[in-house]
């Protein structure tokens, strides 16, 4: 590591306290397709791209040494100078053309507070948009009670990681802070994906997989919302949210069941009622594939997650059931997960393409992302008594966390969790889906899945029925 150079020893509560750091190397590079996805994302959402930033709090009052200033500085300039992504900004040239460029040298600040509430300071770093040609992609601010630092908050720009390059950042982090030392550092960094990504090999990759793109985009529904139903609610993006103790236990249970994964059985339950929503033969959704296969990427803090195409095909039959269709949706979700890394800008063209053939726009504006760093195995649980789904129900709490005045999609399920409950948020455009209807889809999805585990699966007839609005 290299040694760090000399920074204040004291930081005044509330004032920016430079941290300086001296990395390996400097240059220029094209966007990976990772952080191309998002840069296109963020331009449609601007000025509202604070939307795409990430959050996260690391908690050092648990236990260890104590940790002060100086000691949490020397392992942020060490945590700068090992990973690349957080020295790397995106800059435009006159022309038009947006790359990341990579300093090797520079200072960051670290704000600390004292006795202040981390959440309120994570709600303050990640609700500002980041200047991506001219601010590192990454603030810091530490909590600090008694002399000691008990929290470091971390805002990232979605430019330079994903929510799995987040958790590596704060376990690196967590390491450097007691230990001083987090490991060999992943050989890989976005700068060498990108020029690798750009290469003939790379060109024949994208290819490969927007093979698949344009079979399914020139066979489903040019998009899932196509009509108005609503005037605009103010602000005209509303974000249900639903917390569920019945969900985990059912996920699994289905998962186990069928074979197939917990993320599947959310994505196909969420296919299956947009299609029913709308009369739909199809379902197109765009869930986010994390493209880390391979040991290499694992420790990669860089954006890499790419939008994936999944095409529901909904039987003929109206008496098929929920749990029907999960054989045929796995291997979906595989080849669009599989057929997730290429570069954006080519699909767009193809989307444009086969939107000019067609003589409408095609594009799903429906989206899942499931938030779960791994898709683990079925938990392994005693079968439950009948009365347990309903008593599990009962604690479900159903509300809107937030709104927003601009977000580049129609309707977008977001799932974080672990086995005590899943959380499942739905972001919206009011005008397509208005609030009623948002907590609607969220209720039937819970209904579905957790009926479809414990009780009788409901037909693709009897969907509509659970989408109705209830208080």
């Amino acid at each position: 590591m290299t040694a760090p150079l000399t920074a204040p020893r004291t930081a005044p509560a509330g004032e920016p306290l430079p941290v300086p750091f001296t990395g390996g190397r400097a240059g220029e590079a094209p966007l990976t397709w990772g952080q191309r996805a998002i840069w296109h994302a963020i331009r449609r959402t601007a000025p509202n791209d604070h939307y795409f930033n990430l959050g996260r709090v690391l908690p050092l009052a648990d236990r260890g040494t104590p940790v002060d200033v100086p000691r949490l500085t020397t392992a942020l300039t060490a945590l700068m100078e090992r990973h690349e992504s957080l020295r790397t900004r995106v800059v435009t040239d006159y022309e038009g053309d947006t790359r990341q460029q990579l300093h090797a040298t520079g200072t960051i600040d670290l704000t600390v507070h004292d006795d202040a509430h981390p959440d309120a300071l994570l709600t303050e770093l990640v609700g500002r948009r980041f200047d991506y040609a001219e601010e590192w992609p990454v603030r810091f601010a530490a909590v600090r009670s008694g002399g000691r630092i008990t929290h470091v908050v971390l805002a990232l720009c979605h430019l330079a990681s994903d929510g799995h390059g987040a958790e590596v950042l704060v376990r690196d982090l967590r390491l450097l802070v007691r230990r001083g030392s987090a490991g060999p550092a992943c050989p890989d960094t976005p700068y060498d994906l990108a020029h690798r990504q750009h290469s003939p090999a790379g060109r024949r990759t994208s290819a490969a997989s927007l093979a698949l793109w344009e079979r399914g985009l020139r066979e489903v529904p040019p998009t899932m919302f196509a009509r108005p139903v609503a005037e605009p609610s103010t602000p005209r993006w509303w974000q249900g949210r639903l917390v569920s103790a019945a969900l985990p236990r059912a996920v699994d249970a289905l998962a186990a069941r069928h074979r197939v994964s917990g993320s599947t059985v959310l994505l196909t339950a969420a296919a299956a009622l947009v299609a029913a929503s709308q009369g739909h033969p199809a379902a197109a959704v765009m869930p986010i594939a994390g493209n880390r296969a391979g040991a290499d990427r694992h420790n990669l803090v860089s954006t890499l997650s790419q939008d994936a195409l999944f095409v529901l095909r909904m039987p003929d039959d109206p008496a098929t059931t929920f749990t029907g269709l999960l054989a045929d949706a796995w291997p979906a979700a595989l080849a669009g997960y599989r057929a997730a890394s290429y570069d954006p800008a080519d699909c767009d063209a193809l989307r444009e393409r086969v939107s000019r053939e067609r003589g409408t726009e095609i594009h799903p504006y429906c989206c899942f992302n499931d938030m779960r760093l791994v898709d683990r195995p079925p938990t392994a649980r005693p079968a439950p008594d009948a009365a347990e789904p309903a008593e599990l129900r009962s604690r479900t709490t159903l509300d809107f966390a937030s709104k927003e005045e601009l977000v580049a999609c129609r309707y977008c399920v977001h799932v974080s969790g672990d086995s005590t409950a899943l959380t499942v948020t739905l972001m919206a455009d009011t005008v397509y889906l208005p609030p009623p209807a948002i907590h609607a889809q969220l209720r039937a999805i819970e209904e579905v899945v957790v009926s479809s585990a414990f009780g009788t699966p409901p037909t693709l007839a009897q969907l509509p029925d659970l989408l109705e609005d209830r208080p």
